[in-house]
Order: C-alpha cells, then sequence, then structure tokens
C-alpha cells in the first residue's frame, strides 16, 4: 500500500438535518452537499440517499469524509471508528456535548502519540477526536 489507508469514510445518520449542526458545531465547518452517483438499476436512487462532505483539501495530509443517509442503512456504533484530528480535542468534546451529543471519554492521553476523546453524536454513532496537545 502507496497511500495513506484511509482514503474516505461516511458516517451513516437517519437525521440529516441534526447530523449536519451537530458535526459543523463540533468542528467549527461548513459541510458541503455532494450529489449521489447514479444508482445501477436495483440500487436505492438519489431520492434515497443524501450526502453532505467535510471540508477537503488535496494537499494536506488525511482524509475526508461525509456524513450518508441511506434508506435501510442504520446508524449507531458499529465496529468502526474515526479520528477527527483537532488542535485540542478537549475543546471538540465539549463542543459535542453542547450540540447534543455525549463525551463517552473525556481527553486522555495517550503517550507519545498525543491525546484523545470519545463522543457519541446525536445519531448514536461514537467518533474519536485526536491531538497532540
Amino acid at each position: 500500500m502507496k497511500a495513506n489507508p484511509v482514503a474516505w469514510f461516511e458516517i451513516y445518520v437517519q437525521d440529516m438535518a441534526r447530523a449536519k449542526t451537530f458535526y459543523e458545531a463540533v468542528f467549527q465547518v461548513t459541510l458541503g452537499q455532494l450529489t449521489p452517483p447514479t444508482a445501477p438499476q436495483g440500487a436505492p436512487s438519489a431520492g434515497e440517499m443524501e450526502l453532505w462532505s467535510f471540508p477537503m483539501s488535496q494537499q494536506d495530509y488525511g482524509a475526508s469524509g461525509a456524513l450518508v443517509r441511506m434508506e435501510g442503512v442504520p446508524s449507531g456504533g458499529g465496529g468502526t471508528m474515526v479520528y477527527f484530528s483537532c488542535e485540542d480535542c478537549a475543546v471538540e468534546a465539549t463542543r459535542a456535548a453542547e450540540a447534543g451529543g455525549q463525551i463517552f471519554r473525556a481527553k486522555m492521553p495517550i503517550g507519545e502519540y498525543g491525546f484523545i476523546a470519545l463522543v457519541n453524536d446525536t445519531e448514536g454513532n461514537r467518533i474519536g477526536l485526536h491531538s497532540m496537545t
């Protein structure tokens, strides 16, 4: 594998307006709406799928992704953890709680690799927050 192992992520949601408000408040960004790909015959149509992407820079390190509402795909804990880079993960954890989420694990040290915090979003998903300070 020559590239970074994560190229894209999707966080599945049930209530897009609520989830979009949560993530924009926590990370102080504006999500952009994506047009769903043309669905093959028998697959969900564009009307059954909604995507809002996080900002992305081709020149910077890391991956981007989107919030996705797709008929028949549940949100909630599913065994995959996405970690978002932060200046100070305690700040975003506090914002998560203020935006209707919950702090699952407050900021804690992970040795030479910095700090992490874990929060639950408004859709039942758990996400990680990482910072070096």
